[in-house]
């Protein structure tokens, strides 16, 4: 019989440690259905049944309790040798797996995998370039980054930037419709919103008041972005309406003036990207290198001064 994808593994111990499906799932970076199915093939494969679940309880089997007592083990010698072996290594080589967001991958993580793969040209990347999150333990990635505040978790989260927004148009469209002077007046205007893929909602505007307090405004009247960001940045830019945007991607459209911030006493709101790798996976020294990169470079991004300090808790303008 052939063995069994450790992957498949990691995920069946992750369920018993958390002792539900769901808080596995948000442990993994997962989606509660990929932990099921991987469930489902892992007992499909041994041909017994690991879980009695109904609606209100889960219960490891006779079966189940003995295949745990030994996947710890297996797992714990396998972290070992994999330490011993990277350990050894004096450069770094292999493959590297990343998952990353498409903007946040065009505009910050790609140029850095030019510049490492030319400093080290034994290591070798495979990039997931997708706002969908991928499975994270089944598709055996190394690295992803995530954007937004991350929940407790057993992947190891390393905080990347707070990457600070503002609100941008193009010279065509202010003459046309005017220049908002407060969040309020964005109902008055056409506003370009992208559909966050994790929740199919349409993504608020965050702002921080006079006082320094963070606040979100709904999009209602807008043009809606699916999967492709720069979509917004492109209608935008034709003139197509207001668009909040990271200032990363905007700062060349800014200093040849084909866009104009606006509503900028109300700037200052920003969204959290974060490096995640799986924490029982013993990284191999490419990876570790490479999320240091990373890391390293980050410290350049986070180096603007912030717009402006004040309270964190937020509230909605409807």
């Amino acid at each position: 019989m052939p063995l069994v994808s450790a992957r498949f593994v990691e995920v069946f111990c992750t369920v018993v440690e958390a002792a539900s499906f769901t808080i596995a799932a948000r442990q993994l970076g997962i989606t509660p259905a990929a932990v099921s199915r991987a469930i489902a093939k892992l007992e499909q494969h041994l041909g017994v049944v690991l879980f009695r679940r109904t609606t209100r309880s889960m219960k490891l089997t006779e079966e189940g309790s003995a295949y745990f007592d030994q996947c710890r083990e297996a797992l714990s010698l396998l972290e070992v040798a994999e330490r011993r072996i990277t350990q050894k290594q004096t450069a770094p080589r292999g493959l590297v797996r990343i998952s990353v967001p498409t903007t946040y991958g065009h505009y910050r993580v790609l140029p850095v995998v030019a510049r490492f793969r030319e400093a080290y040209p034994d290591v070798h990347f495979d990039l997931n370039v997708s706002n969908h999150n991928i499975d994270f333990v089944a598709d055996g990635y190394d690295l992803a980054i995530r954007a937004g505040e991350l929940e407790d978790s057993t992947l190891v989260v390393r905080r990347l930037e707070d990457a600070s927004l503002g609100v941008y148009a193009s010279p065509p469209y202010l003459a046309r419709s005017g220049t908002p002077k407060t969040p309020t007046d964005l109902e008055k205007h056409t506003v370009i919103g992208f559909i966050r893929p994790s929740t199919g909602r349409t993504l608020s505007y965050l702002f921080r008041d006079r006082d320094g307090s963070r606040f979100e405004v709904p999009i209602k009247r807008c043009i809606r972005c699916s999967d492709d960001f720069l979509a917004c940045i492109t209608l935008a830019r034709a003139g197509g309406g207001l668009v909040q945007a990271y200032r990363f991607i905007v700062e060349e459209d800014v200093a040849r003036g084909s866009l104009v911030e606006v509503l900028k006493p109300y700037a200052g709101g920003s969204r959290p990207f974060s490096l995640l790798s799986p924490a029982r996976r013993v990284p191999t020294l490419a990876v570790r290198m490479f999320a240091d990169a990373l890391i390293t470079q980050a410290r350049s991004w986070n180096a603007t001064p912030p717009t402006r300090k004040g309270s964190t808790r937020g509230r909605v303008v409807s």
